[in-house]
């Protein structure tokens, strides 16, 4: 089913797609294409990405938790999926570039996966479940579309290669679908402030999405 068939799409579509044309004309991604992103701009996004995804597999575990039981299933197996890729492929890919994959056990959260992970935490444990959906959905499907934009060209580093098709992989598109599944079961019950409700929170956390990317390149560090 096309995403933009969904019902709720015109909603809480319209902040990701405005935030996604701003994630990919972000120098990140476009070094990351060309294979001129700097390395250290690259093992700074993936530990911090491994940072945010322990946090981020707690954030659906607590979904999990409030989920009718048809989700259930569905958002315990995508928290244990979040720790098998922050187990596997990150240390992998560290190495690969060149950098200390302990660095992934030394290093603090930034102040943007501090912010990010705080927020997504903080919705999906003191507001409703639907809220907390909105919240984690622009991590599924933004890296979903940066994945499907950037794999026919890939990259001319093989290790930037690599992440991108991790992020066009069968899998991963799996792991969306059900997860837009699970948001479009949930949205057919709302209504209209709800829905507000939602978009709200997918506005937010894709600014965070950017912000994410922002920081590696900035290479952001807290002040002392």
């Amino acid at each position: 089913m096309s995403t933009t068939s969904y019902t709720w799409w015109p909603v809480l579509g319209a902040p990701m797609e405005d935030g996604l044309k701003r994630v990919l004309a972000h120098d990140f991604l476009s070094g990351l294409a060309a294979g001129t992103l700097p390395r250290e701009a690259f093992g700074y996004f993936i530990i911090q990405d491994t940072l945010y995804l322990g946090e981020y597999a707690r954030a659906l575990s607590l979904l999990a938790a409030k989920a009718p039981v048809d989700a259930v299933g569905t958002l315990a197996s995508h928290a244990g999926t979040a720790v098998a890729t922050e187990l596997g492929l990150h240390p992998q890919l560290l190495e690969q570039a060149g950098l200390d994959p302990q660095l992934l056990h030394s290093t603090p959260k930034s102040p943007a996966t501090t912010a990010y992970t705080s927020y997504l935490l903080s919705v999906c444990a003191q507001r409703p479940f639907h809220e907390g959906l909105a919240a984690v959905l622009p991590c599924y499907w933004i890296y979903q579309q940066v994945g499907d934009a950037l794999v026919e060209n890939g990259s001319a580093d093989p290790v930037y290669a690599q992440w991108i098709e991790s992020y066009a992989a069968p899998g991963f598109n799996q792991s969306v679908a059900e997860m837009l599944q699970v948001i479009d079961s949930t949205a057919r019950g709302l209504s209209d402030d709800q829905l507000a409700d939602m978009a709200r929170h997918v506005e937010v956390a894709t600014r965070y999405e950017w912000m994410f990317w922002d920081a590696a390149v900035r290479d952001e560090r807290w002040p002392w």
